[in-house]
């Protein structure tokens, strides 16, 4: 049988800022229908700057961005939506949290009981069902962020792009949603790329992590883990998972400023 084509391919990408830094040397980059893949690395390793590259709010300088096989303009039909979560969650103050979440609804033009009837859905799976109705200025930064997720996830994307979404969220919320996220894309199928900062978070929730360098920023490793290992709390103690990280960590040495003599600062 064949393999299912890529829903996205980046071809020998690269992007070169205005000011003549090089950011992304160029890199190719397949991920599939259904697959959660992690982006890890250090600091300006470019991970972000990928993300935009993907979602069309960078142009590449060089290489091609293929969605389904076609160009960005096959972005928003039928089976290609789109949603990108950033490391802020540029919530409007002078809306609720369920008007927050409904947002995007409105924009496509979703009828009102059709939208209305999502939004404690996608609230409950990040655990705000009680806070509907409050404002952003009454939310923790953590809370800010999983209203955030939740209007990511009202719109039913096909590909979801998360920019170090858990990053500012305590230990245990963190792993609860890393473990909701796991179950989400297992049961939907939805294609995730994932940048993260913690090469834990990468372990448990990922089918395939990639770990990039700096100066410029490249592919430096592929480490693929094992889709059909349950995510769970068992997982997180398990020897597998264990192995995982210590294989992580030891690519991510590889790449350490620290290992090139630098101050890392």
């Amino acid at each position: 049988m064949l393999a299912p084509a890529p829903t996205i391919h980046l071809q020998s990408v690269e992007k070169v800022f205005p000011n003549g830094v090089r950011g992304l040397a160029p890199l190719d980059l397949a991920v599939g229908q259904g697959e959660l893949v992690s982006l890890i690395g250090p600091s300006g390793c470019g991970k972000s700057t990928l993300l935009k590259l993907i979602a069309n709010l960078h142009q590449p300088s060089g290489g091609a961005v293929r969605w389904w096989g076609e160009d960005f303009s096959a972005i928003g039909r039928e089976g290609r939506r789109l949603s990108f979560v950033f490391q802020d969650p540029t919530l409007m103050p002078w809306s609720n949290v369920a008007t927050n979440v409904r947002l995007p609804l409105d924009l496509d033009g979703v009828p009102r009981a059709q939208a209305e009837a999502r939004i404690m859905p996608a609230l409950r799976q990040v655990g705000l069902e009680h806070a509907a109705k409050r404002y952003p200025a009454q939310l923790s930064g953590g809370m800010r962020m999983r209203v955030s997720i939740a209007r990511a996830l009202v719109t039913r994307p096909d590909l979801l792009l998360m920019d170090e979404p858990f990053g500012a969220l305590d230990e245990f919320t963190r792993n609860r949603l890393d473990e909701d996220m796991a179950r989400l894309c297992a049961r939907d199928g939805l294609t995730t790329i994932f940048v993260t900062h913690s090469l834990y978070e990468a372990a448990f929730l990922s089918s395939r992590v990639i770990v990039m360098a700096a100066d410029p920023g490249r592919i430096h490793a592929e480490y693929v883990i094992d889709p059909g290992m349950p995510r769970d709390e068992a997982f997180r103690m398990s020897d597998a998972f264990a192995r995982i990280c210590r294989d992580l960590t030891a690519l991510l040495s590889e790449v350490s400023p620290h290992r090139a003599g630098e101050d890392g600062l």
